[in-house]
């Protein structure tokens, strides 16, 4: 015999006598593990061990009831609410038996053993699917837990096995107890025109648990038509605050009525048992609770409220430049108070240009002064003024009102150039340059604009377009390098217009992209330099004092001619090279090292008080030299190696031979670059030319003067500017007395002569 119980697990159960063929059981087996033994009978020769017979056999496990019904869970715990109604589903029980199912080993049946407490208005029943549920009412004051044993036990026929568990039900009070108000206290008293206010307490009892929501108060307001009180409820006393949350008027109504009700967050639950019967639930009645009232009388007292403007805000049309005392506006404020008669007052709280004026008693709004719609107090085209009106009362109340002033915009601006001084590219072919303009006044009064050129201008200058905001000032290829002023008539919408000088300067715009800041470059110095060239201007005018001494031969008498304030024609007689006058070696070596770097670097004007100090790089050896209010000035010349500038200009030629005439001309309006420089600093100045004439001539040879023909060159000079020679004879003797400067240019001179002699 082979296979499971004999030797395969369960091993050792049953054996087999080989002579008799006898089966024999030697121990238990577990029905619940091993319901069928599986073994193999083998038959065998006595002679030669043949297997004669095998069959194959099944031995089956009999079921005895060796299993109680166990339990998942030994206790089971529950809530539930009070208000739970009968027959509802409480809590399951099911308990497990490991016995052969569908016998009566494995039948289990449920019932309670116990319940703990019992009460008469409730009754726990198991029904045989092993839910619990109860019959009646359940009242959280009277039982707040059931413990109830639940017993299962199976049908085994030779004994019946069982197990039980605990069930706790835990009742969670229900809202059985409706609120009760049981009184007020406050004042009852409010101030009108005031929030916030609590004028009384709400004072209720409930006899359900504290802080649930059984217990917890709602309250509500009955009879407030406008809304003026809220209520809410005090999380520690559950008393009810009334609060005034939109103000009373005393006028309108000086007693105010309402009531207040209250009840709890959960809906109240009510539950009585009429009947038990037997069978089935019992008859129960519920009862509907009333809510708790209170009637409250709420009085206003009175207070002095501020006025009000009926209309705070208005919206008037003013005339821009209108007459002084017209007539604005009329602002009219009300007194709520109307059982008191006081007096209002209106006054003016915000005017910011000072335009209006107000009639005091009846809030009439006068102009003061003539509203100018392109002013920065007037906001797209709106003016604001604030009225302010005070009571009399006493404490003294305001109130304000808006008024916003549109102003009519009147054609009182004449159109504006945006730059009177720009530059254009000077080409041979037409080049062009942006104008454009502007006008305070608004639509229709101002652009798109008409632009015009005023005078003989048509060959030279025109606009293309010539209308717009902004057009193209174009320059034909005529007009040479220079500074132009232009007449330009601009018109707006409606015909105004105005005549504006425009400067126009022409220049090459390979070298700089702008003219306008070659010609402003010199306002921009810093101060260090300029405190620097100062000193520098003090010790070489110091070291001068010392080291001139060198001597000349006589100077030429010049001609001369009339001491005028404007610029002139000076003739001189010179008709042969200059003297080879030397600057003194000791003189140059004297000069400091770094005040001389720091002259030569300063670049450009530096305008400190009453003196305007000039850059080496921008000093010309041969600019002419001007005294004015105590300063000498140079007049900056504009040339280049081709062709000379039109405007404020230095006609200039000179050879080893021939030193020809200076041309200058001061003109206002044209903005002539002068740049002035002290005494002290005219020392170095002087020095400088001195120096860089003598480096000249050294490159030059001389020969004889050669004529220059001047009225055969075929050039147009239309656009210079005419010299005026002075008609009456100047005096010589003016020239000698030109102050310790010259004397001293004097004295360099002879000193050099001097030296040649020897």
């Amino acid at each position: 015999l082979k296979g499971r119980g004999v030797d395969v697990d369960p091993k050792g159960v049953l054996s087999i006598n080989p002579t008799t063929g006898v089966i024999k059981v030697h121990r238990k087996v577990d029905f619940e593990k091993y319901k069928v033994l599986m073994l193999t009978f083998q038959a065998r020769n006595k002679s030669n061990s043949a297997i004669d017979t095998q069959l194959g056999m099944e031995v089956n496990i009999l079921d005895i009831n060796d299993n109680p019904p166990v339990f998942p869970r030994k206790v089971y715990d529950v809530s539930i609410t009070e208000a739970t109604k009968q027959g509802s589903f409480v809590v399951g029980v099911l308990a497990i038996d490991n016995d052969a199912p569908g016998t009566l080993n494995s039948t289990i049946d449920y019932k309670i053993i116990s319940v703990t407490p019992r009460t008469k208005n409730a009754e726990f029943y198991l029904q045989d699917s092993g839910t619990i549920s109860f019959k009646g009412c359940l009242d959280y004051e009277v039982a707040n837990k059931y413990t109830i044993t639940v017993e299962a036990k199976d049908r085994g026929e030779v004994v019946k096995l069982s197990s039980t568990a605990t069930v706790i039900v835990n009742i969670i009070d229900g809202n059985n107890h409706p609120p009760v108000i049981t009184g007020q206290t406050g004042s009852g008293k409010v101030l009108e025109e005031t929030t916030g206010i609590s004028p009384l307490v709400i004072h209720t009892r409930d006899g359900d648990t504290p802080n649930t929501a059984a217990w917890r108060a709602l309250y509500s307001i009955q009879g407030d038509k406008g809304g003026h009180f809220s209520i809410r409820t005090d999380p520690e006393t559950n008393d009810g605050i009334l609060t005034v949350v939109k103000p009373l008027d005393f006028e309108k109504q000086a007693q105010q009525s309402i009531t207040v009700s209250v009840e709890n967050e959960e809906p109240h639950y009510s539950c009585e048992v009429k009947e038990r019967p037997t069978d089935g639930l019992w008859t129960i009645i519920n009862h509907s609770a009333k809510k708790s009232t209170q009637s409250i009388n709420i009085t206003v007292e009175d207070v002095n409220e501020p006025p009000y403007f009926s209309e705070p805000v208005r919206k008037i049309v003013v005339e821009e430049n209108g007459a002084v005392g017209a007539f604005v506006d009329k602002v009219t404020a009300l007194d709520p108070d109307t059982h008191r008669l006081n007096k209002l007052e209106y006054a003016i709280k915000q005017d910011p240009a000072g335009w209006v004026t107000v009639n005091p008693t009846t809030g009439e709004v006068f102009v003061k002064e003539s509203f100018d719609r392109e002013s920065s107090h007037v906001t797209n085209g709106t003016y604001t003024v604030t009225v302010i009106v005070t009571d009399k009362d006493n404490p003294k109340m305001t109130s304000t009102a808006t008024l916003q002033i549109y102003v009519e915009d009147k054609n009182d601006n004449v159109p504006l150039l945006k730059d009177s001084e720009v530059s254009v590219c000077q080409s041979e072919e037409i080049s062009s340059t942006e104008i454009t303009a502007y006008d305070l006044d608004g639509d229709p009064y101002s652009g798109p604009f008409s632009f015009e050129l005023i005078g003989d201008v048509k060959e030279e200058w025109n606009f293309d377009p010539s209308h717009g905001n902004t057009v193209h000032l174009v320059k034909h290829k005529s007009v040479y390098p220079g500074q132009y002023t232009l007449m330009v008539k601009i018109s707006d919408k409606q015909g105004t217009f105005v005549l504006q000088n425009l400067s126009v300067a022409a220049c090459d715009c390979l070298v700089s992209p702008s003219c306008l800041v070659q010609r402003n470059v010199q306002k921009r110095v810093g101060s260090g330099v300029f405190g620097t060239a100062i000193f520098a201007s003090l010790l070489v005018f110091a070291l001068l004092l010392l080291s001139l001494t060198c001597s000349c031969g006589a100077v030429k008498s010049l001609a001369q001619v009339e001491d005028v304030s404007e610029d002139a024609l000076l003739s001189y007689n010179i008709e042969k090279p200059g003297t080879d006058c030397m600057v003194p070696t000791a003189l140059l070596n004297t000069i400091d090292t770094q005040s001389k770097e720091a002259f030569l670097a300063y670049n450009g004007v530096q305008n400190t008080g009453d003196v305007h100090q000039v850059s080496t790089q921008n000093f010309s050896p041969h600019s002419p030299l001007v005294q004015s209010n105590g300063f000498w000035s140079i007049e900056r010349s504009q040339y280049n190696s081709h062709e000379t500038s039109t405007w404020k200009q230095s006609l200039y030629r000179r050879d080893s031979h021939y030193q020809g005439a200076e041309l200058s001309r001061k003109t206002s309006q044209r903005n002539q670059n002068m740049y002035s420089i002290s005494r002290s600093a005219l020392q170095s100045l002087l020095l400088l030319r001195l120096h860089s004439l003598q480096s000249l001539e050294n490159e030059l040879l001389d020969y004889e003067p050669h004529l220059y023909a001047l009225e055969d060159i075929s050039v147009n000079f239309e656009d210079l500017d005419p010299i005026e020679l002075p008609n009456n004879e100047f005096n010589p003797e003016l020239l000698s007395d030109l102050g310790p400067v010259f004397r001293n240019l004097a004295s360099i001179v002879t000193w050099r002569k001097a030296e040649q002699q020897k």
